[in-house]
């Protein structure tokens, strides 16, 4: 398939599949006329890197998770990639944690400046 059909079906900008293909994440062939041709996995593949930026991972993490994952978003164990999902979602966790302290900081601000005196406390 051509870019712009791997774009339509997948959601993702040509300008985005273009960058996944300069940083080593997806491949294509190029036809007499230059323009790239994809295999039918590109679709999965693109969802993939979709599906694990929005995760918050870095391209070099994707990059290195790709070759062991499978289109059914398992994983087949690569050396590295648990150590470097566990030390992602061990900043997620710090992340949630700041995230709901700012929370309840916010919460007990606008109660003060309502004149209540409820006062939120983490659990």
């Amino acid at each position: 398939m051509l870019i712009g059909q791997l774009a339509k079906r997948t959601e993702t900008s040509e300008r985005l599949l273009r960058y996944y293909e300069r940083v080593g994440l997806l491949e294509s062939r190029r036809q007499a006329n230059g323009y790239r041709e994809y295999d039918e996995a590109a679709e999965a593949t693109v969802r993939q890197i979709r599906l694990l930026l929005a995760a918050g991972l870095s391209t070099s993490t994707i990059k290195q998770i790709l070759p062991c994952a499978h289109t059914d978003g398992s994983l087949t164990p690569c050396p590295g990639v648990l150590d470097r999902l566990r030390t992602h979602l061990g900043r997620l966790d710090d992340r949630a944690d700041e995230l709901a302290r700012a929370r309840i900081t916010l919460q007990n601000t606008i109660a003060t400046t309502e004149g209540r005196s409820t006062t939120i406390t983490m659990a």
